[in-house]
């Protein structure tokens, strides 16, 4: 799947036509695109999210592309969210990530919770930093959900613990995902870096417009 023409309703929308320069932070690789599926009959966009301001950004551009997707072209649009938490877990939180997982499930059907080890994309808002690990993950996947709401839209969420990069490649591979959104606005950020030169689809930031 081109993301060119995702964003390029984006541009329209928004009156600015240099969006693919300012957010394509690293373009899909050679055998990624060799290896696309021109039968898929949906859409599928993955957001590194954390509930900091630059995630929830990148969640909003995810959910208004996929809303003028499906309205042009009548193709479903999956959106899903990816939180990677910190690895210094606490042995007695994995008890409460359980609880975690099982009602979050029980709640949302699409919910997938992953346990495997991480740090996150940018610093926690400061409400979050002093409660326990599963209340993190509770409240950053229920503001999510909200957002998704308020879209109307398709949303399956993804706690993962673990190493960041390799965490966000695990889900795009897994999901077969078009494109990557995360909450940073430069190429140079060191998330980018660390994705490396073979990463599975497009990854593509926040534009300067927006701030």
């Amino acid at each position: 799947m081109k993301v060119k023409p995702l964003l390029a309703r984006l541009q329209n929308t928004i009156g600015r036509y240099d969006l693919v320069d300012q957010m394509v932070l690293l373009p899909e690789s050679i055998n990624s695109v060799d290896q696309q599926d021109s039968s898929k009959k949906s859409i599928n966009l993955i957001v590194g999210y954390n509930a900091s301001p630059n995630s929830h950004t990148a969640l909003d551009i995810a959910f208004c592309i996929a809303h003028q997707t499906h309205l042009a072209t009548n193709i479903q649009v999956n959106v899903q969210a990816v939180y990677v938490s910190e690895e210094n877990l606490v042995s007695h939180d994995y008890h409460n990530l359980n609880y975690l997982k099982n009602q979050l499930v029980s709640e949302n059907p699409v919910c997938d919770l992953s346990i495997s080890k991480l740090r996150v994309l940018t610093p926690l808002k400061p409400e979050l930093v002093n409660t326990s690990i599963s209340a993190k993950a509770d409240r950053i996947i229920w503001q999510a959900k909200t957002l998704a709401q308020e879209w109307q839209s398709y949303f399956k969420s993804h706690l993962r613990f673990g190493n960041l990069s390799s965490e966000l490649r695990k889900v795009a591979e897994l999901e077969a995902a078009d494109a990557l959104f995360l909450g940073c606005q430069s190429a140079d950020h060191p998330l980018i870096d660390s994705l490396g030169g073979n990463f599975p689809c497009t990854v593509l930031g926040i534009p300067n417009c927006l701030d």
